[in-house]
């Protein structure tokens, strides 16, 4: 499968008399929930939303008359249009409808209209002005009000505490069903996301936050349906799912993520005489620097009894060099997948040679001078460390992990 950040060949040119906003109600047998909640939301739209607009009732493969009223529906009110997919999934109702919308800014709701259509334009306003590319109603921000039960404010609270600890996300709420996005930053984003069911919207953010594009949030009021269809253990495992794969694609850079940050112009602002991206790979690179120096000195103290000052030096610097390459190939030099892997580890023993002969010679200078103590051999090895850090991250810079920030070159992959 090729993927690529250019915009989708189904969607449109957009109209003149395209909406601005199409808000997008996906459904899966709402014969009865259906009618009283579209007509709700497209008369709160026409008294109070000041744009153009469009209701896209997203009909996946229902088995009772929900398409028959989503038609009904649809010939009744001019604003309202009707589609019917084949195959369930509320993810892939989704990106069907928003690929072939014209209008400038795409949203979702549920059916059930749990969120206070008040929060409706604070959520799509940043997008409209062009500040933001996402933006999703969260319950969990402050300012928010909830009403639900125990059970889900705990699955949904331990949810995004494990998308923080696996995929570094920083959004507060991946499941509210109250999300928007632009449409040209849609027809861009959507083509990577995969999934077609319920993990659609966490795909979809994870992507968007690794890609550098503005998220805004809106805190919102939702009061929990009870009538509620969804199957949270199915559901639950699905997502687990959909965190592996995802981590996995992650992991190997097979999405181009650093052409969609080109694209929508959402790279680092430049700062004058820093050389692009040097600022954070410094902080990435000293935040690593600690980890292995922290960890070198607990194997130096642990060998050193056994082994001697020399041999403990060797086999701790040996043992981190290898960790420490690997952690700055992916966190501070942003390189993914394997392609050069082992030509990577062989330049940082390369790298590490410097190290080693920085503080050897330190640890031998030392011994020549006087008999030191422990206490003392350790902050020599520091002071040491901190010089060979600053040698090390040149190295890797302008030699190990060159190609990862010069233009026009890339080390990661566009085509699975």
């Amino acid at each position: 499968m090729s993927l690529s950040t250019l915009p989708s060949q189904v969607s449109g040119p957009v109209g003149i008399t395209a909406p601005v906003l199409d808000v997008v109600v996906p459904v899966y047998n709402e014969e009865i929930d259906l009618e009283p909640c579209v007509r709700r939301l497209h008369a709160y739209l026409t008294d109070a939303f000041p744009y153009p607009f469009r209701i896209t009732i997203a009909d996946n493969a229902s088995t009772d008359s929900t398409a028959d009223v989503a038609r009904r529906l649809a010939g009744d009110l001019r604003e309202v249009a009707a589609v019917h997919l084949a195959e369930k999934g509320r993810g892939r109702a989704l990106k069907h409808v928003w690929t072939h919308s014209d209008a400038a800014v795409l949203a979702y709701m549920d059916v059930d209209l749990s969120t206070d259509l008040g929060a409706l334009l604070p959520l799509v306003a940043p997008l409209i002005s062009g500040h933001s590319d996402l933006a999703i109603g969260s319950r969990l921000a402050r300012g928010s009000r909830v009403v639900r039960g125990a059970k889900r404010e705990f699955i949904s609270r331990s949810y995004n505490l494990i998308l923080r600890g696996t995929l570094s996300a920083r959004f507060s709420d991946a499941q509210c069903g109250f999300k928007a996005i632009r449409g040209d930053v849609a027809e861009r984003l959507l083509p990577m996301v995969e999934d077609t069911g319920w993990f659609f919207d966490t795909e979809m953010l994870v992507l968007a936050e690794r890609a550098g594009l503005r998220i805004h949030e809106v805190p919102v009021d939702w009061v929990d349906d009870p009538d509620s269809r969804v199957d949270i253990v199915a559901t639950a495992l699905a997502d687990l799912r959909g965190i592996a794969r995802l981590t996995r694609a992650l992991g190997t850079g097979r999405l181009p993520l650093a052409a969609l940050r080109e694209q929508l112009g959402r790279n680092p602002l430049p700062v004058a005489g820093v050389p692009a991206g040097l600022a954070g790979q410094l902080l990435r690179f000293a935040a690593v620097g600690v980890a292995s120096t922290l960890a070198y000195l607990m194997l130096y103290a642990v060998l050193r009894n056994g082994a001697g000052p020399q041999w403990a030096n060797l086999v701790a610097l040996l043992l981190t060099a290898v960790a420490n390459t690997a952690a700055n190939r992916r966190l501070t030099f942003r390189v993914r997948g394997t392609g050069g892997a082992w030509r990577h580890q062989v330049q940082g023993l390369v790298v590490l040679a410097v190290g080693l002969g920085l503080t050897s010679g330190s640890l031998a200078l030392l011994h020549a001078l006087t008999t030191p103590a422990t206490a003392l051999e350790l902050a020599v090895l520091v002071v040491a460390n901190l010089v060979a850090t600053g040698v090390r991250f040149l190295l890797m810079r302008s030699w190990v992990f060159r190609a990862a920030h010069e233009p026009n070159m890339n080390t990661t992959p566009s085509t699975v």
